[in-house]
Parts: C-alpha cells; structure tokens; sequence
C-alpha cells in the first residue's frame, strides 16, 4: 500500500509538471552567472543556511528565476520555517518542475523555463495549511516589488531625435529626455555609424517622467501629436532607416495602450506607419545630440505640434 500511495503521489507531482506554459518554444534571454551563482543554479549545489538575502525578506512582491527572470513565487506564499533558507507553500502556477533529485530520496525543484536549480520541496511538516514548504536558494532568485516606481522610462522614435526630445522634455511631469539610439544589433553604435542607415538603430529619445504627475498615455499621444505617423520612409525631410517611426514598450501595458491608440489614429483615418516594438538596449547619442535646439536656440524643423486626440 505504501508503494502504491508513493506512486500516486509522483504521478500526480508529474500531471502537476506538465501543465506547465511558459511557452518554451519561444526563445528567451538567460543571465549572466557568477561563480557561486554556477555552483548552485547549474552544478546543484547549495548555499549556506541563514546566508542568504532573502531568508528573512519580507516586501511585496513576486520572486524570479536568477537564469531567466520567470515569475516563480509571490510573497504572499512565503513563510519562516526556521530552516536558513526561504520557504514558500505554493507556487506560480506552472513555474515551477518537480524532478528526482540525485540522491533518490528527494524531490528537486527547478524553474520550469530554463531548468535552473531552486531547491527541493517537503510535504507533510505541518509549517502552513497547505502542508507543504519549497525550500528556495536565495542565490537562485531575484526580486521584483509591488511598490510602484514613481520615476519610469518611455522610449519613443519619430525622425530626428532633436525634435521629439525637445517637445516631449516641455510636457508636465518629464524630468528628462535623451537622445540615443535603439534597435540595431551593433554594441555601443556612434552617430557615424547609424547615419549610414545599415545598422538597424533608430533615432530613438528615452523619457524619465515622474508618474505621479503623468502617465504612459498622455506621453505616447504627444508623440504621435509632434510628428507625422503616417510617413513611412522617415520624418520630414530626413530620409531613412534611422529616421523611421516607432515606439518600444517595456510591458504589456504599454503595449495595449499603443495598440489602442493605433485603433483611434486608424479610426480617424490615419494610415499609421509607426512600428511597436519591444524594449532592448538603447545607446545614449554623443553630447552634442543633447538638448540641440535649446543650446543652439532655434526651433524644429520638421516637428510641430498638431492636437489629433
């Protein structure tokens, strides 16, 4: 009887592992290591009880994965168990994978996305209501707070970046805006190098507002208000790939709120050329790039303002 109720209790452990969708199919970034962060995350090892950072956390939020930045854990599920390492009683729904741990007696848990070593998982201690308690290696997670972050980044491409920086630094709330350059796959390019428009960069300004005072939206009309959305070759005069349209959200939220002002700008009967695309790395442009109408005191030459929404 033991050994059936034993075998039961794997296979349910396995259907619970195979609902898992964390769209595995799609490539995704994994991070950079350091030595310690090998030995635990890839050889299986183990970190000192009561040395890890987030033994006695206790902010709001959601746990990652330290290889690939899977959700793993909410806070909500973390508990004390005394052991030295931090315990949760339940998981992301399905990020987390129950393997055989080598030794043959226990249960090894790891990120159902990448297969990074998290620690293992214990039932029937009695600890919490659900009777159950993952044994996580700090080492193996990083953090994301609940907390709202006051100050956030947009990043928006409308042709020469002098001109989208030098209306979106006026709107109530910026704190500041850069000019630099996003979407192309040479490290660290210069001025010289995307102005022969092969490069795959574009003109790209990034925003630091204050959301407090305004938020993503108000932003992203400003920007389809200050150039022409419709120009699909460039901006004005300025002609080419680097001088293109678009908009590089960080989340979804942002995303939803681009797609529905397309849906508006469409229904107003704008054959909009402006791209979204995700958020990579940006490029701060050289000094001169900065702040250029204002240290030269003269006015845009192919952006102005135009009330659309």
């Amino acid at each position: 009887m033991t050994k059936i109720i034993i075998y039961v209790s794997i296979l349910l452990i396995s259907l619970k592992a195979s609902a898992i969708n964390y769209e595995n199919l799609k490539p995704f970034p994994l991070n950079a290591l350091t030595q310690e962060e090998v030995r635990v995350i890839k050889d299986k090892g183990t970190e000192r009880p009561f040395s890890g950072k987030f033994y006695k956390h206790k902010e709001s939020g959601t746990y990652t994965c330290k290889l690939c930045d899977a959700p793993l854990y909410k806070s909500s599920s973390k508990f004390d168990s005394g052991c030295g390492w931090p315990s949760f009683d339940d998981e992301i729904e399905g990020a987390i994978k129950r393997v055989k741990d080598a030794d043959g007696r226990r249960i090894e848990i790891v990120c159902a996305r990448c297969d990074a070593h998290l620690g293992h998982v214990f039932e029937g201690e009695g600890f919490t209501s659900k009777n159950i308690r993952h044994c996580v290696n700090s080492i193996s997670l990083n953090f994301e707070s609940d907390k709202v972050e006051q100050y956030k980044k947009a990043y928006f491409a409308g042709g020469c970046f002098w001109g989208v920086e030098y209306h979106l630094e006026k709107l109530d709330g910026v704190k500041s805006v850069e000019s630099g350059y996003m979407g192309g796959k040479l490290e660290n390019p210069s001025y010289r190098d995307v102005t022969k428009g092969n490069t795959g960069h574009l003109e790209v300004v990034e925003v630091v507002y204050d959301s407090n005072i305004v938020d993503y939206e108000t932003l992203a009309k400003l920007f389809f208000e200050i150039h022409d959305p419709t120009q699909k070759n460039g901006q004005g005069p300025d002609i080419g790939a680097q001088y293109l349209s678009a908009i590089f959200t960080s989340n979804e939220k942002e995303k939803k709120i681009v797609q529905n002002l397309f849906k508006i700008l469409e229904s107003k009967g704008f054959d909009v050329a402006t791209t979204l695309r995700e958020k990579v790395q940006f490029y701060k442009a050289e000094e001169y790039h900065q702040d250029y109408y204002e240290k030269h005191n003269k006015q845009p030459y192919c952006h102005t303002y135009k009330k659309i929404f």
